[in-house]
């Protein structure tokens, strides 16, 4: 890859991330505050989230027949999405400081906080933190992987891939092989400064 198109790819990545911020924020002003773990609403906001609430009696006629048949399947995949997470952060505190990867913070990807929301009812808010912690998982277990896949093989591929993680735009090209190893040491020196820098900003 050439430098323009890393320096391309290292600007959108920080407007990508300047405009999250920016959005979170401007929601976290108009509807809601964090305080620590929990997330509190203006007292006007809450009432009418309580007023939203379906009953559980209501709750129940209303959902749809297939929905209670494919629900054990649904909450079966519990099982191994635990086991998954398990197996990937034993692997990663285990190696990644072997190899000089800084860690991937589980609270970058894993939120749970719909239980929050007034206008849920306990079933609802149920399904949410159950979503919730599975698609936060695979984006936590997605960013290990992807760290790597940056150490042993920044390779792309030679199709095209749709859903990408957003370290694949800085690999290098299909069949480029004359520097591949001297770039391989660039790629791995990169994820050791990443964790110098982690290291020094906890520090402060």
């Amino acid at each position: 890859m050439n430098e323009k198109i890393r320096r391309l790819s290292d600007q959108i990545t920080a407007l990508e991330n300047e405009l999250r911020t920016e959005l979170h924020e401007q929601e976290s002003r108009l509807l809601y505050q964090i305080k620590g773990k929990r997330v509190e609403f203006e007292r006007s906001i809450r009432e009418a989230h309580r007023q939203l609430k379906q009953g559980i009696f209501r709750w129940f006629l209303s959902v749809r027949p297939q929905n209670y048949l494919t629900a054990p399947i649904i909450y079966g995949i519990a099982i191994p999405l635990v086991l998954f997470d398990l197996c990937v952060t034993i692997y990663q505190f285990t190696c990644f400081p072997i190899y000089g990867i800084p860690r991937v913070r589980r609270a970058d990807h894993i939120a749970i906080d719909h239980q929050h929301l007034a206008y849920l009812n306990f079933i609802e808010k149920g399904h949410c933190i159950y979503c919730s912690y599975a698609s936060g998982m695979i984006s936590y277990v997605r960013e290990i992987v992807a760290r790597t896949e940056q150490y042993f093989c920044p390779i792309k591929h030679a199709h095209k891939l749709l859903g990408t993680h957003e370290r694949y735009a800085l690999f290098l090209d299909y069949g480029r092989a004359d520097d591949f190893h001297a770039r391989l040491e660039e790629f791995r020196k990169q994820l050791a400064e990443e964790e110098e820098t982690k290291a020094a900003e906890s520090s402060r």
